[in-house]
């Protein structure tokens, strides 16, 4: 398997040191695998099964990264601005 090697600083190096319980490789390479996944979801809105093993495995969706929808915005204000009951108590709902 091919490696890649990062230049940084020695300051960076000795923080990244501090957090020994973290894999940077396999942290490294799961980012790199989420930027493949979501160029291909975003240019066929499919997820092959091994691509969506991995997005389980690692509790992620390509949809996750698409920004919000306008008018899925504009909703949200609107029902904010709605009538709202107020109660004191769970129980004021069954009554």
């Amino acid at each position: 398997m091919p490696s890649m090697t990062l230049a940084i600083s020695e300051d960076f190096r000795d923080q990244l040191k501090s957090f020994l319980w973290i894999n940077w490789s396999e942290l490294a390479r799961e980012i790199v695998l989420k930027k493949e996944i979501f160029e291909i979801y975003i240019k066929t809105k499919k997820i092959s099964d091994e691509d969506w093993k991995f997005c389980e495995k690692i509790n992620w969706h390509p949809v996750d990264e698409l920004p919000i929808k306008e008018e899925f915005v504009k909703e949200l204000n609107k029902r904010k601005k709605g009538h709202f009951i107020k109660l004191n108590s769970i129980a004021e709902i069954f009554e």
